[in-house]
């Protein structure tokens, strides 16, 4: 990632996003562009037009926390948006954390037999781990039935909903609110480059997504960050139908720059039922168990057949989905 341009890019598409009258200041004058101007925002954040001219340009190396959060402030920043605001400027110091040494690990990370233990306990709702990437890397019983798409369209490779998302047509099927889902998706990566500017397998992904997807270059465009944190979300099953599930995700202290994040329905919901559905059906199929690699090492999965009632696929089908809610 280029620092200096990713910088550039995202002072200048915050800046555009606020008006005047959202930062407090009176609407004066014609403007060429939306949003503030560089003069608006350095007086809002106490520093010079100049000095602000030049971090906009790409110039954060060196820059004091203090003018970072009068910025932030100034560009009304959510947690978000802060965040990757402060990563960028680590990147630019060369002082991340996050910096990887130049000999890496050949081999994929594999979840420790107590994480999948956690896993295997939850057994009401799916439990899924990924990486910033979007790779899922280790499920439970209804996460691997829930996500058994991702698996079966990549049948000898870790399964990554970015690469599933853009270029398999089947997500419009699995995601029904498909827009807010790549929208989700890109802004994920987005807030990984930042926080880890020198992963090699990002850039690949990122530089595969651009050349192979015009819908994720225009989202990558918009250089959109987030946090996923809760809410809610639809989801088509080709087994069960339609599905409104809540979720909640933490980061994995013991595997920083892992998220665990776990799904519920609503009690004695047509979603609880169809969960019930869900693993009553992925007993009876012959789901590959995969290793740290991504290799099957069962038979492959047969195609789904549907179980859900009538009721259920009416309720919850891909033309009718529930209202989907999200909380940064």
């Amino acid at each position: 990632m280029d620092n200096r341009a990713e910088v550039r890019e995202f002072l200048t598409s915050r800046r555009a996003k606020i008006t005047p009258s959202q930062a407090g200041l009176p609407d004066i004058g014609g403007r060429r562009v939306p949003g503030l101007r560089r003069g608006e925002v350095a007086a809002l954040a106490g520093v010079s037009i100049e000095y602000y001219s030049k971090l906009e340009r790409g110039t954060l190396a060196g820059v004091s926390a203090s003018v970072l959060d009068a910025i932030a402030r100034a560009l009304c920043l959510d947690d978000a948006e802060r965040s990757h605001l402060f990563h960028l400027a680590r990147a630019a110091d060369g002082s991340s954390s996050l910096i990887r040494p130049a000999r890496r690990p050949t081999r994929r990370w594999t979840p420790r037999p107590s994480l999948q233990w956690v896993l295997d306990s939850i057994t009401a709702g799916p439990a899924i781990v990924r990486n910033g990437r979007m790779d899922l890397l280790a499920t439970n019983h209804l996460g691997r039935a829930m996500h058994s798409s991702l698996y079966d369209n990549e049948p000898t490779g870790r399964p990554n909903f970015a690469r599933y998302t853009f270029l398999d047509a089947d997500s419009h099927r699995f995601y029904p609110d498909w827009d807010h889902a790549a929208d989700i998706c890109v802004s994920i990566l987005r807030t990984e480059a930042g926080r880890d500017p020198h992963d090699k397998d990002l850039h690949d992904l990122v530089g595969e997504l651009s050349t192979r997807s015009p819908d994720f270059r225009r989202r990558c465009g918009a250089h959109d960050v987030r946090l996923h944190r809760a809410g809610t979300k639809p989801f088509h099953h080709t087994a069960v139908g339609g599905l409104a599930l809540a979720y909640e995700s933490v980061d994995l202290i013991s595997e920083p720059g892992l998220t665990l994040t776990i799904y519920a329905a609503e009690p004695a919901s047509p979603t609880a039922e169809a969960l019930i559905l869900l693993s009553a059906w992925a007993a009876t199929e012959q789901h590959p168990h995969r290793d740290g690699d991504g290799a099957a090492t069962d038979q492959p999965a047969r195609r789904p057949r549907s179980l859900s009632p009538e009721r259920h696929r009416s309720s919850l089908s891909p033309g009718n989905p529930p209202p989907l809610s999200e909380e940064l």
